[in-house]
């Protein structure tokens, strides 16, 4: 398994791309057919494997659901507190927000 925190945005690009490539290719897939289940052009699955800073994060989304992977993405954000103290702490913390910009 690779440590996805130690990659660059690039490096996390090109290993996600990779493992779209292997799935397609483990379910004896065409880029034509997760294209055509997907609902996206043939262009857009070809950059996703090969180059995936040129794909959005719909197409993403999309073809992961034309190979069966949307169990995989209930864990991508999934909050990870590590103990019931910390997740006190969080509950019981002043909502933040972001300071606005000083346009002049």
């Amino acid at each position: 398994m690779i440590d996805i925190q130690l990659m660059s945005s690039g490096e996390i690009s090109t290993e996600l791309g990779a493992r779209v490539r292997r799935r397609r290719l483990s379910l004896r897939m065409t880029q034509e057919e997760v294209a055509q289940r997907a609902g996206l052009s043939v262009g857009t699955v070809k950059n996703l494997e090969t180059r995936m800073r040129a794909s959005t994060f719909d197409s993403v989304v999309r073809i992961s659901l034309a190979l069966g992977l949307a169990d995989q993405f209930e864990h991508l954000f999934a909050a990870k507190p590590k103990s019931i103290a910390q997740m006190e702490q969080v509950a019981g913390a002043p909502r933040q927000r972001a300071r606005r910009s000083r346009h002049p």
